[in-house]
């Protein structure tokens, strides 16, 4: 085998990584306009939820500027009330105040400052 062979073999394997290369370019630029159309469709955020039971959840969702209360479980979503707009639902995360990481707690039970 010369010099000229292999380099006769690599070539091939160089325009398909290539030509692949330049579709995955593609697909990230243009792929996203394939899928529809995205200026149509509705904001929802998720404000609360609350497990009342194993699987069985109460949600209040926000969907186009409406609060909905839903019952979520495991096989249905029901909508139990939709608020007035006069109720005031505070739209960040539940972030408990004060909580213990795992390190704290291990130190707290072991008696280590």
């Amino acid at each position: 085998m010369s010099f000229l062979d292999i380099v006769k073999a690599f070539i091939p394997l160089i325009i398909i990584v290539g030509l692949l290369y330049g579709v995955l370019v593609f697909i990230k630029k243009y792929g996203a306009s394939f899928k529809g159309n995205k200026a149509g469709l509705v904001p929802i955020k998720v404000l609360s939820t609350q497990m009342i039971m194993p699987k069985k959840f109460i949600s209040i969702v926000k969907v186009d500027n409406k609060l909905l209360v839903l019952g979520v479980s495991e096989n249905s979503i029901t909508m139990l009330k939709e608020l007035e707009r006069t109720v005031e639902v505070e739209e960040t995360a539940y972030v408990p105040k004060n909580e213990n990481n795992l390190i704290d707690i291990l130190k707290k039970n072991l008696g280590i400052k």
